[in-house]
């Protein structure tokens, strides 16, 4: 099997059932961020059989659809953008972000967990999977992935909470999240 072969047939085996995986994680989010959606199938899944309201961001993916601001399917929201810079985003304005196969791409990944936090509500989850470092994808592809403890650590200083991150899929994959911490409660005293 060649080299391109070999690659895509590892991608596409794994992919329904991390689609599958992402959308039980996600399932009660109403309003979703797909940073580095790509050809945004995620996207198009987790609106079809979940009915959430998706947006996919993307910078520079070929297979980015044709129509970038929006779809004729209403839950479905196309923004070619910097994932660093999501202005089109009011602050605690979606439920959950979800970066797959992407972080490791992006210039200032730690700007855009940043960025995630800010447009994520209060106990709002980021989910992101990667491809661990030192991986058959690192060999097969050649790209540069965070190991799962520099993930964890690059959660903690964005100001996540119960962040988790774990190698799933026979070790092949990170499986990192956290949550947007609640609002601290005011707490009035008497004078």
């Amino acid at each position: 099997m060649s080299g391109k072969m070999l690659k895509m047939n590892f991608y596409d085996r794994i992919k329904p059932r991390l689609y599958e995986r992402i959308g039980r994680e996600l399932r009660l989010a109403g309003r979703v961020l797909d940073l580095g959606c790509g050809a945004c199938g995620l996207v198009k899944y987790l609106a079809q059989v979940y009915r959430q309201h998706v947006t996919g961001v993307d910078i520079s993916s070929a297979d980015f659809p044709k129509r970038p601001r929006s779809s004729r399917n209403a839950r479905i929201r196309y923004v070619r953008k910097d994932a660093a810079h999501l202005d089109f985003a009011a602050n605690e304005s979606v439920d959950a972000v979800v970066v797959l196969w992407a972080l490791h791409e992006m210039k200032h990944a730690r700007t855009i967990l940043r960025e995630a936090k800010r447009v994520l509500r209060p106990g709002g989850e980021i989910l992101i999977v990667e491809f661990p470092r030192d991986s058959l994808a690192q060999r097969l592809w050649g790209e540069d992935y965070y190991s799962p403890e520099e993930l964890a650590g690059m959660l903690d200083k964005a100001g996540y909470q119960e962040t988790s991150v774990r190698l799933i899929e026979r070790r092949r994959l990170i499986w990192a999240r956290g949550f947007r911490p609640e609002r601290l409660r005011k707490t009035g005293t008497a004078s």
